[in-house]
């Protein structure tokens, strides 16, 4: 085939799913592979404007030439891409064999969200200009001081992520909610923060001791009280609340309590105080305003609607 030839999607979509596509396929417009249920390889030199393979077995990409956008979201066999891809937005969503982004990668935008087994970045090439998202991406560690500038930073539930290069720039916002991160550099410090999409600020989210309970109920955003009282921890809170004692029991951790605190504008915060029985680590687990015994949460969270129906031998 010419090389200066293009074929279209889907006459390009029979011959990869036939393994008859040659090297160098040239393809016009949108290659949308996701509906492929058998595995299949993409041709060495393939071109196009955009390749959609969300969903597909695909374990590898090769050598590819995509202007616009490569869509590769939860491909969970996935395991490596080629060193030096360059395309506007690459989304690997939820990717969860992928350990390592290749060196020279050049993206614009990128989506790693949820890329749980992520842990090497490249330190050549142009990782993002725009967006770029990491959220909940745990086994990163460390960024490549090449990194950047970005416009935006997800680093949601990165609890490896403890620091940030100095020199690098986010031009509007940086999401540290669940991060391990516990300050920025003096440079850093005019960024805009959020903390799991809610915008908030330095000593919120770095000092958190310093959230009083008075600061809390007096917050009329439900949104921002959310991530105050995660700031400042559910046991420190109920207490400093001053919390009404709904019903108390024991089961194998030990002693349970369930709490009330009245929120104004919002629903009661109800939460059941218990321990693991195997840890004896203290938890407060939200359950629906309405409840009113320790069993009757306890059952909520096991599933239940019934509490009569849930009868565990031993409740973990």
């Amino acid at each position: 085939m010419p090389a200066d030839k293009k074929v279209t999607p889907a006459v390009a979509k029979a011959m990869i799913a036939e393994g008859s596509a040659p090297d160098g396929l040239a393809v016009s417009g949108t290659l949308d592979l996701s509906d492929l249920d058998k595995p299949f390889q993409l041709p060495s030199g393939l071109t196009c404007f955009e390749l959609i393979a969300s969903g597909t077995q695909i374990e590898k990409l090769p050598n590819i030439n995509v202007e616009f956008a490569i869509t590769l979201d939860n491909c969970h066999l996935l395991t490596s891409l080629p060193q030096g891809l360059k395309t506007g937005t690459l989304s690997i969503r939820n990717c969860g064999s992928l350990t390592a982004l290749p060196e020279g990668l050049d993206v614009w935008y990128l989506d790693a969200s949820g890329c749980s087994a992520l842990s090497t970045l490249p330190n050549t090439g142009t990782l993002g200009r725009g967006d770029v998202n990491f959220s909940g991406c745990s086994n990163l560690t460390q960024f490549p001081n090449s990194m950047g500038p970005v416009s935006t930073l997800n680093l949601s539930d990165c609890s490896g992520i403890v620091g940030l290069p100095e020199k690098l720039r986010i031009n509007l916002w940086i999401d540290i909610g669940g991060s391990g991160l516990v300050s920025l550099s003096e440079s850093q410090r005019q960024i805009g923060l959020r903390w799991r999409g809610v915008p908030l600020d330095y000593e919120t989210a770095f000092h958190p001791k310093s959230i009083r309970v008075e600061k809390v109920l007096q917050e009329s955003n439900t949104e921002k009280r959310r991530v105050l009282i995660e700031r400042m921890g559910y046991d420190r809170f109920m207490t400093e609340a001053k919390a009404e004692r709904l019903d108390k029991d024991t089961d194998p951790g030990g002693e349970r309590e369930l709490l009330k605190v009245k929120l104004t504008g919002d629903e009661d915060m109800v939460c059941l105080s218990c321990f693991c029985p195997s840890t004896q680590r203290h938890y407060f687990l939200r359950v629906p305003p309405a409840t009113q015994t320790c069993h009757q949460a306890a059952a909520w969270m096991a599933g239940f609607d019934d509490p009569a129906k849930y009868k565990p031998v031993i409740e973990t």
